[in-house]
């Protein structure tokens, strides 16, 4: 054999070994670790402590991408807990489960053979001590600097100053901060961190989220390139915004995924029915579940209609078609309060019964009455700030931003201002009150309705209306969600809807003044001063 296809063989014996092609699937112990190895072409090979459960290696295609000084894990680490690993031979396929137990948890990690991928469930019978259920990967910002999809407007790395807290920080002269890495449970696809010459995706992927809390509108931190660590999260529940108790049980399956071939999507993650071969606790297989199906109606045209089914145990969501038609997710069997929104307004709710291998008829029919006469209307009940003021920007930055439009206060003038003329929100200390001005051909002979609607309230902040120098009654205060919202990029709360009675009389033929600030018996500063989100504001009889 001639030097050349000597040279020609090892060339490509040196280029297998790099990409992984001699990986070997399987499992094995070194020191205090084990150490699982995919047996994928891309090789992936981490190490898992023995006595903690940390990740404190994850070499992809050879590349070390694990942060060195803190793991991977669940919280912000179990501390002790005993660890073991099996290798399981399923019916299609080859799994190394991984099996981390404390006193109240259980968090599994499991390997498919020749698939680069740890997917993972989380069993609880207690809130962590933390205060909240989260799984987060610390990965070398050097190798995975980037974010997607909403990029560097959760890169932290790089601070000049703090905006608010220990999470709101000044980069370039731009508010940033995890949180604006959120996305709607209802829209969760994947979520990632990448970067390399050799491009590397790490992605997050949840195809479902039952056992999490905060229903279909619910948001959470995604990511977080820190400066020491980039920072890929699975938030299960949180008092981030917090509106319903958490739900115990297991949480996944949920996965993180490594790419060289673009962004893996929910579609791409397949079936997970293999799940129900592998012994965890608290795993419902689709035998042991039932569907809800019908029709919902009374959404009007450009409004999303959406669906959603909750109990104690679980919670489910799914838009409905064009023609109102849908089919709920596979459900645990038990009985759900079913709620209908229109995008995020709730317009009617009913219970429903979902038992084991059953399907469910049940329709949904809006119960929002809008039979009466409108003399001005801003914005729309969707249960969002659509299209105020900053609606537009506030998910990503903090309200402060140099970008932010002026938050006043604003006066809007029926039928002259632009809804962007409107505020989203109302601070106590920055903005109060807003001012609407309208003109009316002649005055109602009778009591007429402010109806304003709102999707969060802080610090008790509630709107108080003003009616031509008639002072309506004060609102009781709201129910308390002790988190901050706006300056988060939250605004999702419960809701409340304040209908105001305005005694006939008070409006007059031609200009009349409506002004609505922010009421609360606490105190803040600027932004964190009390305030709450508009939905909408309507006048009618």
């Amino acid at each position: 054999m001639g030097f050349l296809n000597l040279f020609h063989l090892a060339f490509l014996a040196v280029s297998f070994f790099v990409s992984g092609a001699l990986a070997v699937f399987g499992y094995t112990t070194s020191g205090n670790n084990f150490v699982i190895d995919a047996g994928s072409s891309n090789t992936l090979v981490f190490s898992v402590s023995k006595s903690s459960c940390d990740i404190n290696s994850i070499k992809y295609r050879g590349t070390e991408l694990q942060y060195s000084s803190q793991g991977t894990h669940i919280g912000s680490g179990l501390g002790s807990a005993t660890v073991s690993v099996s290798q399981i031979n399923g019916s299609s396929a080859k799994f190394i489960k991984v099996t981390c137990v404390t006193s109240t948890l259980t968090h599994y990690m499991i390997v498919k053979e020749a698939d680069s991928t740890i997917y993972m469930a989380t069993y609880i019978t207690a809130e962590p001590s933390i205060g909240e259920l989260r799984f987060i990967a610390r990965l070398l910002p050097d190798k995975l600097p980037s974010e997607y999809p909403y990029g560097e407007v959760s890169t932290t790395t790089g601070s000049s100053s703090t905006v608010e807290g220990s999470d709101v920080f000044v980069v370039n002269g731009q508010t940033r901060s995890k949180f604006y890495s959120s996305t709607r449970f209802i829209d969760e696809d994947s979520h990632c961190v990448y970067g390399g010459s050799d491009l590397m995706h790490v992605c997050v992927i949840t195809p479902q989220q039952e056992s999490s809390s905060g229903g279909p509108f619910f948001r959470d931190i995604d990511s977080n390139n820190a400066g020491s660590s980039t920072n890929l999260y699975n938030y299960m529940n949180s008092g981030h915004v917090q509106t319903e108790s958490y739900r115990m049980g297991l949480h996944g399956p949920y996965l993180m995924t490594f790419s060289r071939s673009g962004i893996p999507t929910l579609k791409s993650v397949g079936d997970l029915s293999w799940f129900g071969e592998l012994g965890l606790t608290g795993y419902v297989p689709d035998s042991q579940r039932g569907t809800v199906t019908g029709r919902a109606t009374g959404i009007p045209s450009g409004f999303e209609g959406v669906g959603h089914w909750y109990n104690s145990a679980a919670q489910y969501w799914v838009k409905t078609a064009s023609n109102g038609q849908f089919t709920s997710p596979k459900m645990k069997a038990g009985t759900y309060t079913m709620v209908l929104y229109q995008t995020e307004f709730k317009v009617a709710a009913a219970t429903v019964t979902v038992s084991a291998g059953g399907t469910t008829t049940a329709n949904m029919a809006s119960t929002f009455n809008a039979s009466h006469t409108t003399l001005f209307k801003i914005g729309e009940y969707d249960g969002q700030p659509t299209g105020f003021r900053n609606a537009d920007k506030f998910l990503r930055m903090h309200p402060s931003d140099s970008r932010m439009s002026s938050w006043g206060p604003l006066t809007y003038t029926v039928g002259s201002s632009s809804l962007s003329d409107f505020p989203m929100a109302v601070f106590k200390s920055v903005n109060n009150p807003v001012t609407i001005k309208f003109n009316l051909g002649s005055a109602p002979s009778q009591a007429t309705m402010l109806r304003i609607a709102t999707t969060l309230s802080f610090a008790g902040a509630r709107p108080q209306a003003v009616v031509n120098g008639w002072s309506a009654a004060a609102p009781a205060a709201p129910t308390k969600i002790d988190s901050r919202g706006v300056t988060r990029g939250a605004y999702r709360g419960y809701g409340e809807v304040y209908d105001v009675a305005v005694p006939a009389g008070k409006l007059v033929s031609g200009s009349n003044t409506i002004t609505i600030s922010a009421l609360s018996g606490s105190s803040g500063d600027t932004f964190l001063s009390p305030n709450f989100i508009f939905d909408a504001v309507e006048l009618f009889y």
